[in-house]
């Protein structure tokens, strides 16, 4: 059983994501106002689904030349670092499908604001052992023509999978705190362990563009509980993070990482 876990393929998830989700920031405001995806320009339809598209078969430059060449996005990404992503993603997971559905969209001044949710799945090899993972990831996305000129993340859940019997894992954990706050993040196992010992670790990482690339190795520890329980204390100033948990039994590897959005406004008093 193994003592520590390269977190490469956690990164690769969120990697995988930039390839094709779309979108831009936006008010509460905005978003009560927004329209339904049936009433969606057929040039933004059109977008989505050739991005999926070349994504889907891999084509690097189908997918960038919807990307601005002053392409911003929320985690410090570029359009030439989103390229090197990718380039690496597609060598570790040449398999990887995409699917995005439009939840929503508005007109913003010279361009289009649109909501999405993007699912993405997949297999690799490693050393002989065949990873799964699987991505959902909430977004908005601003256009001006078919082109992407900036991108957020709303909210982002990704889980690989290893073995023929990985934990089943449930997580625990707020989309949003503000700074400074107190929040607690649970990853607790759901299926019996029997006499299978379990080893588990919790990881929280700053978001930024050199994460996307650079794998982490972690040690696991020896648990004695059913899973990991963790309290955390948000950063002083706003900004994203991976929370992640690894757990290991004898049947198998699982790999859970959410995304902890940390935003301005006075912590919550409990």
């Amino acid at each position: 059983m193994p003592q520590n876990f390269r977190q490469k393929p956690l990164r690769s998830l969120f990697l995988l994501t930039l390839g094709l989700t779309i979108l831009g920031s936006s008010s509460l405001h905005d978003r009560a106002i927004a329209a339904t995806p049936e009433t969606a320009p057929v040039p933004l339809k059109q977008a989505l689904t050739q991005i999926d598209a070349a994504a889907n078969s891999k084509n690097l430059p189908g997918v960038l030349q919807f990307y601005s060449p002053n392409f911003a996005h929320s985690d410090g990404l570029n359009r030439r670092s989103l390229e090197q992503a990718l380039t690496q993603l597609w060598k570790q997971y040449p398999n990887l499908t995409y699917r995005t559905e439009l939840k929503s969209w508005q007109p913003d001044g010279r361009g289009i604001r649109a909501e999405t949710v993007t699912y993405i799945s997949g297999t690799q090899m490693v050393n002989g052992q065949s990873l799964k993972l699987d991505s959902t990831l909430q977004s908005r996305q601003r256009f001006e023509g078919q082109t992407i000129v900036q991108q957020d993340v709303l909210a982002e859940t990704s889980k690989v999978t290893s073995g023929e019997n990985p934990p089943d894992v449930k997580v625990s954990l707020p989309q949003q705190v503000r700074v400074g706050q107190d929040f607690s993040f649970d990853a607790i196992v759901q299926d019996p362990l029997g006499s299978d010992l379990l080893l588990g670790s919790a990881l929280e990482e700053s978001i930024k563009p050199s994460g996307y690339l650079n794998p982490t190795t972690t040690d696991l520890e020896l648990l004695t509980s059913g899973g990991i329980f963790k309290v955390g204390r948000a950063s002083k100033t706003p900004e994203n993070r991976w929370i992640s948990a690894v757990l290991v039994r004898h049947g198998g590897t699982t790999m859970v990482t959410q995304r902890l959005r940390i935003v301005a406004g006075s912590p919550i008093v409990k």
